[in-house]
């Protein structure tokens, strides 16, 4: 999130009252290394507690410093993370079927990204 250039693609991002899941893949940078997971996270946090805390008029820490990473490393663990995080307001009780949740940007058919 740094400058302009995008360093991430976004597939799935669903927001609970307490945390946010993403499912997201770093893009590969013009030197062929890709863009760290922790500098993504970190300008994802950033730019997203600035907001939050103007909406808010508040100011302060808003996320926790560490957050739950986790590798995918083929289509059908890919597929088991979007069930997890799809199902995940069902299990908390804020939805009775997928799809009910209103807090989702489920962007795994679109061919073009957010810029982000």
């Amino acid at each position: 999130m740094v400058g302009h250039e995008r360093q991430f693609h976004l597939y799935l991002a669903l927001a609970m009252p307490d945390h946010i899941h993403l499912l997201l893949r770093p893009l590969q940078k013009e030197n062929g290394t890709y863009f760290e997971l922790g500098a993504i996270m970190k300008g994802i946090k950033g730019a997203s507690a600035r907001q939050i805390n103007i909406l808010l008029q508040r100011e302060g820490a808003l996320w926790e410093r560490d957050s739950y990473d986790r590798m995918v490393r083929d289509e059908e663990e890919f597929q088991e993370k979007v069930q997890y995080i799809l199902t995940n307001p069902l299990r908390k009780g804020l939805a009775t079927k997928i799809g009910e949740y209103p807090f989702v940007l489920d962007l795994r058919g679109e061919t073009e990204t957010l810029p982000v």
